[in-house]
């Protein structure tokens, strides 16, 4: 599979792209979404943020307490920018509509490089997935990009385009000022996106050999609790040493395919601060695990 790919941005320019998993949580026990017009919402959020944040969506999920999105983008800090931009737009819309503010406040938005195949395989099989959360089967639910995949629904009949709509129309359907007379979005005769119309399926059938039993086969076989831990909770968290150390030896190897003692500095110097985004860790602990002093570890992460 190609994981980096060149793809056309919102804006225009032809680039290479990578994937990212994001994940957005409400607090503790928080539900983002009470009602069909909050999926529907947030649905929308993501497809808004995205044009406006120059990432491209491959797959997403909503359900009632949380969301999950992989997308494409040209870097981290465009993935970044992208997952706080849901974050804040979501959250005024919940305020205005619910009157409670800061339902997000708590929660950091990581934009998790998906590095090798079986990341990216098992994040876009995990994603639709997350539809048994809400107590629904995979292939009907309606708030998330699995319809879009392979002979889904490329073809709606009634489908209307997002940027023939009025301002005022605009406004109403899609929660958002910003000018979308560009957009291919489609919406259906309820005004729901149609996620063939702003999903990169391409992307996502290549990753699966072009072949749709393969994914179907991805998703059942799916080690929920792995995946889980390493999408939603690690990065989230601080682990102890040992669990770290394990962690940076499982990408040394993938990346450079030696153990953490035989990097260069250069190498390092390339590893440390993607381990530093993708976990909740700090210089002194990282240091701990590569070797370096705390000070020298500030150092390198202050020029990333």
């Amino acid at each position: 599979m190609r994981r980096s790919v060149v793809r056309a941005l919102p804006d225009g320019r032809v680039i290479t792209v990578y994937p990212f998993h994001i994940c957005i949580k409400g607090l503790e026990t928080a539900i983002l979404c009470r009602d069909d017009d909050d999926y529907d919402a947030m649905v929308k959020v993501l497809c808004v943020s995205a044009w406006r944040c120059n990432v491209i969506i491959i797959i997403y999920a909503v359900v009632s307490n949380h969301c999950h999105v992989a997308v494409l983008a040209a870097s981290r800090e465009d993935a970044d920018k992208y997952g706080r931009d849901i974050k804040k737009v979501y959250s005024m819309w919940f305020r205005r509509r619910y009157g409670v503010g800061n339902v997000l406040m708590r929660i950091e938005t990581k934009a998790i490089m998906l590095d090798s195949d079986w990341y990216v395989r098992n994040a876009l099989a995990y994603i639709p997935r997350n539809a048994l959360d809400n107590g629904c089967n995979i292939n009907d639910y309606e708030w998330s990009g699995y319809k879009a995949m392979f002979a889904g629904e490329k073809k709606v009949m009634g489908a209307r385009k997002v940027s023939q709509l009025d301002a005022r129309s605009r406004k109403r359907i899609m929660h958002t000022g910003d000018r979308l007379d560009r957009v291919p979005w489609l919406i259906d005769s309820a005004d729901h996106l149609i996620p063939a119309s702003f999903c990169d399926h391409t992307y996502l059938e290549q990753a699966f050999n072009n072949d749709q039993s393969f994914f179907l086969k991805t998703i059942g076989a799916l080690n929920t609790a792995e995946i889980s831990y390493k999408l939603e909770e690690r990065p989230y968290r601080m682990v102890n040493d040992t669990e770290l150390q394990k962690t940076v030896e499982e990408i040394s190897e993938r990346w450079f395919a030696k153990p953490v003692a035989a990097l260069s500095i250069e190498q390092k110097n390339r590893l440390i601060p993607y381990v530093y985004h993708i976990i909740k860790t700090t210089p002194k602990q990282l240091g701990r695990v590569f070797g370096l002093p705390a000070d020298r570890m500030s150092g390198m992460l202050e020029r990333n």
